[in-house]
């Protein structure tokens, strides 16, 4: 049993019955390995790691009057003086190429 189109190609039953698992382990492999590929350039992580982790939601506030005249504020989460800065960010960059540096706010007058 042959089938026969215009090209004059044919396709027996034999080639069809190697051809579909062929096509079908080609599109899985490819598949698996466009989600692994994907995976690791793409993976969302926890920027916080460590801070108030039991925390639904981690908010410092500070009234402007307790700050003096200035006051250095972390936005990498790897300051181990957390919420204030201590240049952990320095290395993070260094590691991973980042440009993140803190939060700085001065009252006017100072």
């Amino acid at each position: 049993m042959a089938a026969v189109h215009n090209s004059g190609f044919r396709l027996t039953k034999e080639h069809f019955l190697v051809a579909v698992p062929v096509a079908v382990v080609s599109a899985a492999a490819g598949f698996l390995v466009s989600r692994y590929l994907s995976s690791r350039c793409c993976t969302k992580r926890h920027v916080n790691t460590s801070f108030s982790k039991d925390s639904p939601k981690v908010v410092h506030s500070f009234d402007m009057e307790d700050i003096g005249a200035k006051a250095v504020y972390c936005r990498c989460w790897k300051s181990k003086k957390f919420p204030y800065c201590d240049g952990a960010h320095a290395k993070h960059n260094e590691e991973t190429g980042d440009n993140v540096g803190p939060l700085i706010i001065r009252r006017k007058d100072a």
